[in-house]
């Protein structure tokens, strides 16, 4: 009787173990590694580079502004929204060519919001020289995946 009692009791203990043991592998968290979409944001300026040397700035900055992007200018106020699409219809592309290439950037975790920043080159149709610059741009992915910049601002001169 007491062997009997010593089984049911070892059996008992066996049944909890596995049970305990298969609720813990059950319940273990999903480990999540965030993407990251850095390269594919650089991609999208430097696209947006090319964009500009095949069919001017003004094409490509209308093709890559949110509606609600705006632009850092030296000595104006900012030029928000549909001011700044108003801006980019005034701008007289004609006499020169501007590229730039990303230097780095990066992504918020969320994948919602990154900036992207680099040398800019302006280049004068009747002038044989070339003028660098720097700029950042800040980036918002939009509901169809592609991403448009909602910041933009550039500083003249590279000493």
């Amino acid at each position: 009787m007491k062997k009997n009692l010593v089984l049911i009791v070892i059996a008992v203990f066996i049944v909890i173990a596995v049970f305990i043991v298969t609720i813990s592998c059950n319940n273990k968290k999903k480990i999540t590694i965030p993407i990251d979409n850095s390269f594919s944001l650089l991609d999208t300026d430097r696209s947006f580079s090319k964009l500009s040397e095949q069919k001017g700035i003004k094409f490509a900055l209308i093709q890559y502004i949110d509606s609600k992007g705006t632009f850092l200018r030296p000595g104006i106020l900012p030029i928000v929204g549909g001011q700044a699409i108003n801006y980019l219809s005034q701008l007289d592309e004609n006499s020169f060519n501007m590229t730039w290439e990303p230097k780095g950037g990066t992504v918020a975790i969320s994948g919602e919001l990154g900036y992207t920043y680099g040398i800019y080159s302006l280049k004068p149709n009747n002038k044989d020289t070339v003028l660098y610059g720097t700029y950042v741009s800040v980036w918002k992915k939009q509901s169809d995946g592609n991403w448009k910049f909602v910041l933009q601002s550039q500083n003249e001169g590279i000493e």
